[in-house]
């Protein structure tokens, strides 16, 4: 459709006058709107199209240069929408306005938003797996308790800007190779308030907010992992003059813990026996995050078998129940074995027709060697 020509595009005959292309255009934007065309994938693109034809058409000298020379001729123009931000931001460009009354691209005059917060919170392992109530503490900008947020000295109150009469925008209209172009920006008198303070609050300085520190309850989700962040929405800092508060965000630190680790939502630890208790079998406590809980370890276990608890890991944030606690079995090889041990152990080897080394050589070295 780039290619196509410019008159053609907009429905014209070549000699029509400024007024026509204005109307042309107006009307063949309207119909080829996005906001007119739900779920047209084309529907910007031709939009854009149209645009860039009266872009072109509008102003003298670029139309002059488009019936020499053709679409070949404005190629050193470039993209002209490369600086807007959607297309209600190119028709407000040429018109001052957006013709199905879109909030899209329009900047409300008012107290802006206030800032966002950021605060760290270190939890201990199981904190982090069982979730439960915290606090955070922070400095923040809050409402101002004598004026309310106003800004005012109580007893008054803002009155309308006069340079932008309470639009809190300025608009500048100027000429270019595009045509009439249309710039919005915040008014210098007010900053965007659309309101003037002739007897500012004491307290706040006309701000509307003071800082102070504030510690705020946090109910932590079960399950929460170390650098998870979680929103507190509405507790950052308060906006200007009476403006929305912004967020705080709480960064998670888990401290780790001394004999389990965390895989996902299954809960890793390590449980240590003996030669003896492998090899026969046996039940053993072992201390979970829940409490002690008894593990049967069958005979013949080897060291490395993961022995695996259900229900007993981490809580599912995205879903109901828990994982698992796996729990790795270790046997544990005397190192230092009792005279008794060894004729023992001595003994056990000749019954199994192992072959090992002689005390003094560390026959333990081969002691499971078949």
């Amino acid at each position: 459709m780039a290619d196509k020509d410019y008159y053609e595009l907009l429905g014209v005959d070549r000699n029509a006058s400024p007024e026509e292309l204005k109307r042309a255009y107006r009307r063949t934007a309207r119909e080829l709107h996005p906001d007119a065309n739900p779920g047209d994938p084309d529907a910007e693109a031709r939009f854009k199209a149209v645009t860039q034809a009266y872009a072109v058409l509008s102003d003298p000298q670029a139309r002059a240069r488009y019936d020499r020379f053709g679409p070949e001729g404005m190629g050193a123009a470039g993209d002209p929408f490369s600086g807007f931000g959607n297309v209600n931001d190119i028709f407000e460009a040429f018109f001052g306005g957006n013709p199905f009354g879109s909030s899209r691209s329009s900047r409300p005059a008012g107290p802006p938003r206030g800032h966002d917060l950021e605060v760290m919170l270190d939890l201990e392992f199981a904190e982090a797996v069982f979730g439960g109530e915290n606090e955070v503490e922070v400095r923040t900008a809050v409402t101002c308790d004598v004026c309310d947020g106003v800004g005012a000295s109580p007893g008054t109150v803002p009155q309308r800007c006069p340079t932008c009469n309470g639009a809190g925008q300025v608009r500048q209209v100027r000429q270019s190779i595009l045509g009439q172009m249309v710039t919005a920006t915040a008014c210098p008198t007010c900053g965007g308030m659309g309101e003037r303070i002739d007897t500012p609050c004491d307290r706040c300085r006309g701000e509307g907010r003071v800082t102070e520190r504030r510690t705020y309850n946090l109910q932590v989700p079960a399950g929460v992992d170390d650098g998870s962040t979680l929103r507190l929405t509405g507790r950052g800092g308060a906006g200007a003059r009476g403006g929305p508060h912004g967020d705080l965000f709480v960064h998670v630190r888990v401290r780790p813990h001394p004999t389990i680790r965390r895989d996902g939502d299954h809960l890793l630890g390590e449980l240590h026996v003996s030669v003896p208790q492998a090899a026969l079998g046996t039940t053993v406590p072992f201390p979970s995050l829940d409490g002690e809980e008894s593990v049967e370890v069958p005979s013949g276990t080897q060291s490395g078998r993961v022995l695996r608890l259900r229900g007993l890991g981490v809580p599912r944030l995205q879903g109901r129940g828990r994982g698992d606690l796996l729990v790795t079995v270790v046997v544990d090889i005397p190192t230092r074995p009792t005279p008794e041990e060894i004729e023992l152990l001595q003994r056990w080897a000749e019954l199994r027709e192992d072959e090992v080394d002689a005390p003094e050589g560390g026959f333990f070295s081969r002691l499971f060697g078949s």
